[in-house]
């Protein structure tokens, strides 16, 4: 199986199937885990197992992006109080090695009923296009990050997307670059500064870049899972699952 069915399969086995057996064969024994409550290792993802079954949870699935070893999953969970809220917003980052699902990565947020754009937190574009400009697009969002979301150089954010065009749909901010702008003055505002913003993995296919992100946000850690669409040389699109990261884990493996 490429990368992509065997994170499909382990998925479908774990939240879909929920077969404990089957995902134990998807997965190396020593599978590293960075989700804060679960344990690390392969038995670690099979014992939560039941417990999913149990509480109903349900997962939509609305984007699948892959690049070498890494796959990435775009979803919506349901019923998922027992991972914070009745609906989240999750990204899933898994490294394939070998032929078998050797670490995984997430972020989940709860879905507001209402936001600032009137978009949801996962609808939106699902196609994968312009598979032939990966790096270009890849280098262009990381300059977007490195310049404006890092603060190296916020002016040239008008090099990396079209003002007028870019939509949104972090439930916090509205449309454009002044979406974007007065947003991140109010979050400043109520105390939120961002001083550290520090891509540790970026998966890229065609249009869409997906880019994990290590932030300090007043003086405490945080998690920024971003994806963005690119169209015609310009980001135009963007997706987020943004959450504290928590000091305590039920393994020794970290947030990344």
């Amino acid at each position: 199986m490429s990368p992509t069915e065997l994170v499909i399969a382990l998925f479908a086995a774990a939240f879909v199937d929920h077969d404990p057996e089957a995902a134990r064969q998807l997965m190396t024994p020593d599978y590293i885990q960075h989700n804060a409550q679960i344990a690390t290792g392969a038995e670690g993802l099979a014992a939560l197992i039941p417990m999913v079954e149990q509480s109903g949870m349900s997962v939509t699935t609305h984007r699948v992006i892959s690049e070498g070893d890494l796959v990435v999953l775009h979803s919506t969970f349901e019923n998922a109080d027992a991972f914070g809220a009745p609906t989240l917003a999750a990204f899933d980052v898994f490294r394939v090695e070998d032929g078998k699902v050797a670490e995984h990565w997430d972020n989940l947020q709860a879905v507001p009923e209402v936001t600032a754009s009137g978009r949801g937190m996962t609808d939106g574009p699902t196609q994968i296009t312009d598979l032939d400009r990966t790096q270009e697009n890849k280098e262009l969002v990381l300059g977007f990050v490195r310049d404006v979301l890092g603060g190296a150089a916020p002016q040239n954010a008008p090099m990396y997307l079209d003002p007028a065009v870019y939509m949104q749909h972090n439930p916090n901010l509205a449309d454009g670059l002044e979406g974007l702008i007065a947003g991140t003055k109010a979050w400043a505002e109520q105390g939120f500064v961002i001083t550290k913003f520090e891509p540790q993995i970026v998966v890229a296919e065609g249009n869409f870049v997906f880019v994990a992100s290590d932030a300090t946000v007043s003086e405490k850690p945080w998690a920024f899972f971003d994806l963005w669409r690119v169209e015609d040389g310009k980001i135009v699109e963007h997706w987020d699952v943004v959450a504290p990261t928590p000091a305590e884990m039920a393994h020794d493996n970290g947030k990344f």
